[in-house]
């Protein structure tokens, strides 16, 4: 579930996963007794325990990206996922069969629309993942296309309340203006179908 783009180092003073950690916690830290966290190799959700007061949104190697992406996951995760690791879903790793990239990729469209969300809040690029380096590659195109419907959709429907309080406080820290169609100025390849909403 990362997106494995590494920040450039003048990325990184900009964008520095510090800040997102502030504003996350800001945010959500008392109301939802959850956290973002910095961690290694490897990015995962783990719930409150006996040990940690918290939910955690653990992220890889201090990527900002990384820690926009698994945050994205939990934005879209109900309220009974949240308690479950990795919100309870499957993570087939990189090395994936056609089928399994197609039910990947499926699973990903919302999450990365909610991301491409949150990148336009901070005012940083947007890079849709297949995350598939050593297995079948699909359409790159026609996967981005998927997603940029399913983020028309949510900018016209609206976000869920979560979403929408972490897009409002990014957009206050970075100064950015408020996210329409028109403004993403991204060009669809192909026509995607309607995208479901099951996950």
């Amino acid at each position: 579930m990362i997106n494995e783009q590494p920040t450039t180092p003048s990325d990184q003073q900009v964008f520095d996963y510090n800040d997102l950690i502030a504003i996350f916690d800001g945010q959500f830290k008392i109301s939802e007794q959850t956290v973002l966290v910095k961690g290694g190799d490897e990015p995962i959700y783990l719930p409150k325990d006996s040990v940690h007061r918290h939910h955690r949104i653990i992220f890889a190697r201090g990527f900002f990206a990384s820690a926009l992406h698994e945050t994205s996951h939990w934005l879209v995760a109900g309220k009974a996922r949240r308690d479950l690791e990795d919100f309870g879903y499957w993570y087939c790793p990189d090395g994936r069969d056609k089928a399994k990239q197609l039910e990947f990729e499926a699973m990903e469209v919302k999450p990365q629309a909610i991301e491409w969300a949150l990148c336009i809040a901070c005012g940083c690029e947007f890079n849709v993942s297949s995350d598939n380096l050593n297995g079948w590659q699909s359409d790159r195109f026609s996967f981005q296309d998927k997603v940029y419907a399913r983020l028309t959709q949510l900018i016209q429907d609206g976000f869920n309340s979560r979403t929408q309080q972490l897009i409002s406080a990014l957009q206050a820290f970075y100064s950015t203006a408020p996210i329409t169609i028109k403004s993403i100025g991204y060009e669809v390849s192909n026509q995607p179908k309607q995208v479901s909403d099951e996950i």
